[in-house]
């Protein structure tokens, strides 16, 4: 974390604290990005790299990394909904309309057909001719199908009664039906909106930083994301909507949420997609490793490190 021309954070932290025991004079350049940062630890620009950088497969294939000292996870962060606006999407959607427009349509045949028979002979009830009658044909046969039964239109003829006893069985049915149809759709698409593995994120936009192990991870399984620069723009394309999730280091995600104070409209899901191991990274070959380890190990076992840990 950068502050005028001062830096803090667990990175700077543990660095200082290292260096105690190290005794190395430096000094700390600071990258605009990801990328640019392996760039430059790959093409020996600095000796090392403080930054937390996951240990990757492909990334060992280009550098060295120090032993872990901090275990975190890649998570996804997405905007937050309202349980109250989580069940109107949901009851919104394709599933529960059609369904609904089903019954409607079978709503208006019956109250078409009880017209037709009732029309001439019931016409103080039916309306006649027209679309007044057909009008007073549609409301008999929503009454009748949800067996509030009013009372102020009943047909008279065979014909008409013999549609009633029919629509009133049929009725029975198509509530049920209608009932099990509203909680099947809004099941199935509260499974669709739940992120429990990374397969169900090809349903989803999602964007991840360039050149970062959430990328690698994503390549992996064949996810398509767009590459932002930084956590920042990640976590300002959520805000402005232009993707759905961001997946990137857990603690940075909490990190950048808080910073920008939208705890109420954004989350991190709990349920993360793997383990991540923070290492510093160094040129391939160089000889830093095999003197940073035996102190960095050292490090961990401090009272000091793990009280620095629970402050952050």
């Amino acid at each position: 974390m950068k502050k005028g021309n001062n830096f803090s954070g667990l990175s700077i932290s543990s660095w200082e604290m290292l260096n105690e025991d190290l005794s190395y004079n430096y000094e700390y350049k600071l990258y605009n990005s990801l990328a640019e940062l392996l760039n430059g630890i790959e093409n020996k620009e600095v000796d090392l790299s403080i930054n937390p950088i996951t240990v990757t497969d492909n990334r060992m294939k280009t550098l060295d990394f120090s032993q872990p000292y901090f275990i975190s996870h890649t998570a996804v962060a997405k905007k937050t909904e309202s349980k109250a606006w989580h069940f109107l999407k949901n009851l919104w959607s394709w599933d529960f309309i059609s369904a609904l427009l089903l019954l409607i349509g079978i709503i208006f045949i019956f109250g078409l057909l009880v017209w037709f028979f009732e029309r001439k002979h019931n016409h103080d009830e039916f309306g006649g001719k027209g679309f007044s009658g057909i009008k007073e044909g549609f409301w008999w046969s929503a009454v009748t199908m949800t067996t509030v039964g009013y009372g102020d239109k009943s047909p008279r003829t065979t014909g008409g009664r013999i549609v009633g006893l029919i629509w009133m069985f049929l009725a029975i049915i198509l509530i049920s039906s209608l009932t099990a149809g509203i909680a099947s759709a809004l099941t199935v698409q509260s499974i669709n909106d739940e992120i429990t593995n990374v397969q169900d994120l090809e349903r989803f936009s999602v964007a991840t930083v360039e050149s970062s192990s959430s990328q690698e991870f994503l390549n992996l399984y064949n996810i398509q994301h767009e590459k932002v620069k930084s956590g920042e723009e990640g976590i300002q394309q959520l805000i402005d909507g232009k993707t759905n999730l961001f997946v990137y280091d857990q603690p940075i995600l909490n990190y950048l949420i808080e910073k920008n104070g939208k705890e109420t409209d954004l989350e991190v899901l709990q349920k993360t997609l793997k383990k991540d191991y923070f290492s510093y990274a160094f040129p391939k070959d160089s000889p830093l490793v095999k003197k940073f380890d035996p102190a960095l190990i050292a490090l961990l076992k401090t009272m000091e490190w793990n009280t620095l840990l629970k402050d952050f």
